[in-house]
């Protein structure tokens, strides 16, 4: 009734308040997600996707969207990516202003996104393409001055019904909501972790853990190893230019750069391509070196 209009909207502003008072609970946040798949009419699942990344982070500590090469260079690996997002609340550099700094775009249709992804394997689809409906919703944050339980929803749309999903969550309670989701629609993967800014995304200064969905084992945690030597990034300090710069290889900043590999080692373990988090950073940074 909500997506349709057919709900008044201080009706709708008292729904979304309640549910963030009481907290996000997976079977309604099921039923939630259930109703927007069903809303959005899914135009997207023809499009033989492999891996669902969602991007609804608005970490105050963002800067460049480091995520964004890491599933540029599993595309260039072979892997059909779709990335789906809305990035006006954050921090940093939003994923469009990345992609525009790369000669890139966002797809403007499912047909666009479709060509993308038979050319490159990679398309980013703002949420306003996708379901339009479901980001007004996300938009009233600008009156809340609060998030609600429909940005976990736009994170478990999964709009190409991808087999393989990844990603990233800012408190860890929403762990358990995200997998509890995904096992009661019946997904096949889905890998959740603590991410920068709330993005699927992972700075290996330190030893860390991410939860994984499976429906074949059913849930599991695997153990994220650090990289020895790193410092803190500032991220303040990020540029377009510089995203740039390191997908082109004409900077190596040492950590942002471990930050790519460590990032597409959580895509390889939420696809299946490895289930040893130490094999899959090794395999992540050949797939890095070689994308060009």
């Amino acid at each position: 009734m909500v997506l349709r209009g057919e709900a008044d909207p201080h009706q709708v502003g008292a729904l979304l308040m309640l549910l963030r008072f009481r907290g996000e609970d997976p079977e309604e946040i099921t039923g939630l997600v259930q109703a927007a798949r069903a809303h959005a009419a899914m135009p997207w699942q023809g499009l033989n996707v492999a891996l669902d990344w969602p991007s609804y982070g608005a970490g105050r500590t963002r800067g460049a969207p480091w995520f964004l090469l890491a599933a540029l260079a599993l595309a260039r690996a072979g892997v059909t990516v779709l990335m789906h997002g809305s990035n006006e609340f954050t921090h940093g550099i939003d994923v469009s202003t990345g992609l525009r700094a790369l000669g890139m775009a966002p797809a403007d249709s499912v047909v666009d996104a479709a060509s993308r992804l038979q050319r490159e394997r990679f398309s980013y689809v703002p949420l306003q393409v996708v379901a339009p409906a479901l980001d007004d919703l996300l938009g009233m944050r600008r009156l809340f001055g609060l998030r609600s339980p429909v940005n976990t929803v736009a994170r478990l749309l999964n709009p190409a019904d991808a087999p393989a999903g990844v990603d990233g969550v800012f408190h860890p309670p929403y762990i358990d909501v995200h997998l509890g989701v995904a096992e009661r629609i019946g997904r096949d993967r889905l890998l959740v972790l603590k991410g920068g800014g709330g993005e699927a995304e992972r700075t290996p200064l330190k030893p860390g853990s991410a939860s994984l969905w499976d429906r074949a084992a059913g849930r599991g945690e695997l153990a994220l190893p650090a990289v020895e030597g790193l410092t803190a990034h500032d991220a303040a300090s990020d540029t377009p230019a510089l995203l740039a710069s390191v997908w082109h290889g004409d900077a190596t900043p040492v950590t942002p750069v471990a930050t790519v590999q460590a990032t597409i080692a959580l895509a390889l373990l939420a696809l299946g391509r490895n289930d040893d988090p130490v094999v899959a950073v090794r395999d992540a940074a050949v797939i890095w070196k070689q994308r060009r």
